[in-house]
């Protein structure tokens, strides 16, 4: 598998070249400026008391942790429809491959993530470590690498490397703007990415429609009609992920709070957000795009979107937790025991 940037968490893309932007070296402080600024990482403070931030140490009552869970178990079903139309497109697999032979493209994203991030590990920015190992114990996958980037664009994104292990990347201002449990539900959306093996058909339908521009004649039609069905499966996939948040976080109030400080929060502010006010705001484009007006201008604004509107993954994940699909998977779950926190 070929190295590309499996989730972009913030960014509602119109465009296939943002698939393929890190390749252009666009990464906050680093843009357009010689020097990056100090990198600095700061929790969220949660409580204020006589003037004075009180910053405790990351912890959670023991998560339940699911030891036989499978991608399927939680995919959503516009994620499964959409990979089997993926699946159907005669010779996918085969130009997909074709087109990432000999490229140097990961050699270039590796070098430039490990070269201006922070790799942590247990002797460097330990919390963040912990959340990672245990987020990625609880839905049974191997934990992937965590670098920290300096950048001003609160946002996260998973890498896979072939030959390589693979690596998330979160930007300081995501660290600054969420809570701990909201900010391990970040890592365990990325971790759903990877759970959900969803790097190979985003590579091969990436490249493939970028390679179709250049074929004579039929090239741009097909690379339009490739580039749709791309996005339309890039919006589910990113609703199974909002569900592999939901599992770690066990809790939808937490996913729904970071959904809506992308939407609109800030770190000044963030303590006045409410998260059943957001789910109300969704009810209500839920019927103002209910005419037959209304939902024609909803498809053509989210026709061409790699994400699904924020208000949108909020209410999906908000019916899911209390579905009985949901339920399920909490009563095959076991208690994780304090050694495996460690």
């Amino acid at each position: 598998m070929a190295s590309l940037v499996l989730s972009s968490l913030c960014f509602t893309s119109h465009k296939p070249c943002s698939f393929t932007s890190s390749l252009r070296f666009s990464f906050g402080a680093l843009t357009g400026s010689r020097f990056a600024a100090p990198l600095t990482v700061r929790f969220r403070p949660e409580k204020r008391r006589n003037g004075r931030i009180r910053v405790s140490v990351y912890s959670r009552a023991s998560p339940l942790v699911f030891r036989d869970l499978d991608a399927d178990d939680f995919r959503h079903p516009l994620d499964k429809q959409n990979t089997l139309i993926l699946k159907a497109i005669p010779g996918l697999n085969e130009l997909g491959r074709a087109l990432l032979a000999g490229t140097v493209t990961e050699q270039i994203m590796l070098l430039e993530n490990i070269g201006t991030s922070v790799l942590v590990s247990k002797d460097q920015l330990p919390e963040l470590h912990k959340m990672m190992i245990e987020a990625a114990g609880i839905l049974n996958i191997e934990s992937p690498d965590l670098y920290v980037r300096q950048s001003p664009v609160p946002n996260a994104y998973t890498l896979a490397i072939s030959g390589k292990k693979p690596f998330v990347v979160i930007h300081t201002s995501l660290v600054e703007l969420l809570t701990r449990n909201e900010l391990q539900a970040v890592l365990a959306h990325e971790l759903g990415h990877l759970k959900c093996d969803h790097g190979v058909w985003l590579t091969f339908a990436n490249l493939l429609t970028l390679g179709a521009y250049t074929v004579p004649g039929l090239g741009a039609f097909l690379a339009q009609t490739l580039e749709e069905q791309l996005f339309r499966w890039l919006r589910a996939a990113e609703l199974t992920c909002d569900r592999a948040a939901l599992l770690v976080a066990q809790d939808p109030k937490v996913v729904i709070s970071v959904l809506m400080k992308l939407a609109g929060g800030c770190p000044s502010m963030a303590d006045q957000l409410n998260v059943d006010a957001f789910l109300e705001q969704a009810r209500s484009y839920d019927k103002a795009s209910s005419s037959p007006v209304g939902y024609y201008i909803r498809n053509a604004q989210t026709r061409q979107l790699s994400h699904p509107l924020p208000v949108l993954r909020a209410r999906e994940i908000d019916e899911w937790s209390r579905s009985n699909e949901y339920r399920s998977l909490l009563k095959r779950a076991t208690q994780m025991n304090v050694v495996e926190k460690v």
